[in-house]
């Protein structure tokens, strides 16, 4: 079995945790462990993932993978196509290794499962079925009349465990979902499948020939960098977006559900979180520092600061370095139009953190001005920031802790704790950590303008030159 893990998402209904460069599949929202992380954790030992995210994710899936010692391939989309296309290059990809009557787990990476043991007795129950050539889809069992999802229609059994597939019904309102939940033939529709490489390319053949020749014409040209394969950006971009419900599994007549009652969630929004959550007497989730009084049926996130509360109920409360969001339950659902009316104020608050994570380390913009800017800059032990130089701005590094090897010009040298250098203004540089501690610094950039696109990279070990 090879499990695909789908990493597309951008998470806007988690704002502000949750942001573009660094959406909710990469944040630990329900343990130590990110999203992602619990995803392909809660397999077991499996020799191998492939994980398909877009380009400006792939450090972080890879650190991720690493930082839990498992093999991992990535699989680069260079724009979203949906899952129908993501799933086909998986499937090709498997199938160019010899893989094509391996079954292929497809999974979300940010799902919440609490029963692990349910969760793999029904991917052991989908084993015979995809054996049998049929395209298996996994439905929860419903435990309230849910508006907020797409069902599945139960027909006559398939199996020991399975059913085939009557109909894939849309969100239903308020009162067909509770018929739908009466009814005991119903279930929500997860977005995880399995089925072998060969059989789905054959059915998506069979329905959408155009995605599958797209697809085929994208991974004809793939390049391999580092542990990441680059599909052809032309022929993918030329690829209709579809999801795999509409592609295949709606069309095909060897569409299987298998029920799954695992306690699982799709952590789609604040309330969904706070629902999944452990709360105290009065309803509460609290995280990080937070003091209440007077508070019931709430959750209150804080990263860095002191949050207090007094006096309410029914509240989402969550701040972070640069942004605090402060809704009521009831329109948790409508966060996007936060995230909307900020894209529109041409502000970047929806799309990244104070503190952006890079592979070499990350940094915080702690302070700005108009001509000045402050940052905090971690580079990992043995890591290498690229050889660069800006048009518009000078540096002061000043060094907090660790070590730092500085090359600026044609003069390398160390500088350690409490020492500082200055950068000019069109100087090449780098910066290197070469030691066995996080190296820690200040940088103070000055000059007419500080945006991140002021980088001329000549030289990087990440392929970002």
């Amino acid at each position: 079995m090879l499990p695909i893990i789908l990493s597309g998402g951008s998470g806007t209904r988690l704002w502000p945790m949750s942001r573009s460069s660094f959406p909710k599949q990469f944040l630990s929202l329900n343990s130590n462990q990110t999203m992602l992380q619990e995803t392909v954790l809660r397999l077991g030992n499996v020799e191998e993932v492939a994980v398909i995210c877009n380009e400006d994710h792939r450090f972080l899936v890879a650190e991720q993978m690493r930082s839990i010692h498992q093999k991992c391939s990535i699989l680069l989309e260079p724009v979203g196509r949906n899952t129908a296309p993501a799933i086909a290059i998986a499937a090709i990809e498997a199938a160019k290794a010899g893989k094509e009557n391996e079954a292929l787990l497809v999974l979300s990476s940010d799902h919440v499962i609490k029963d692990t043991d349910a969760f793999k007795k029904a991917i052991s129950a989908a084993e015979p079925l995809v054996a049998e050539g049929n395209l298996v889809t996994f439905g929860i069992v419903p435990n309230k009349p849910e508006v907020g999802y797409g069902y599945i229609k139960a027909g006559s059994s398939v199996g020991e465990y399975g059913f085939a597939v009557a109909e894939f019904v849309e969100k239903p309102n308020a009162e067909t979902a509770q018929e739908y939940l009466d009814s005991g033939s119903y279930y929500w529709n997860s977005g995880m499948f399995m089925f072998t490489a060969k059989r789905y390319l054959e059915e998506l053949k069979a329905y959408r020939p155009d995605i599958l020749a797209a697809c085929e014409a994208a991974m004809a040209e793939t390049q391999s960098d580092l542990d990441f394969v680059r599909v052809d950006k032309d022929a993918f971009t030329n690829c209709p977006d579809e999801s795999v419900d509409y592609a295949v599994m709606e069309k095909t007549d060897k569409a299987v559900v298998i029920p799954l009652d695992a306690g699982w969630s799709d952590v789609g929004s604040w309330s969904a979180l706070w629902e999944i959550k452990d709360k105290d007497i009065n309803g509460n989730v609290f995280e990080g520092d937070v003091i209440a009084h007077s508070t019931n049926n709430s959750m209150v996130v804080s990263n860095e600061r002191l949050v207090a509360t007094l006096g309410v109920d029914d509240l989402i409360v969550v701040d972070t370095k640069d942004a605090l969001m402060v809704a009521h339950k009831d329109a948790i659902q409508d966060v996007k139009q936060l995230v909307n009316s900020i894209k529109d104020a041409g502000r970047e608050e929806h799309k990244v953190h104070r503190e952006v994570y890079r592979p070499w380390g990350k940094y915080d913009s702690i302070d700005n001005g108009a001509r000045y800017q402050v940052k905090r800059i971690t580079v990992k032990p043995g890591e290498k920031l690229s050889v660069q130089m800006h048009h518009h701005r000078a540096e002061h590094w000043i060094v907090v802790s660790g070590t730092a090897s500085v090359t600026c010009g044609e003069n390398t040298f160390l500088l350690s704790e409490n020492q500082s250098t200055y950068i000019p203004l069109g100087e090449v540089h780098c910066l290197e950590n070469p030691g066995k501690v996080e190296l820690e610094l200040i940088e103070v950039q000055s000059g007419s303008y500080l945006g991140e696109d002021d980088i001329v990279r000549f030289v990087d070990q990440y392929g970002r030159a």
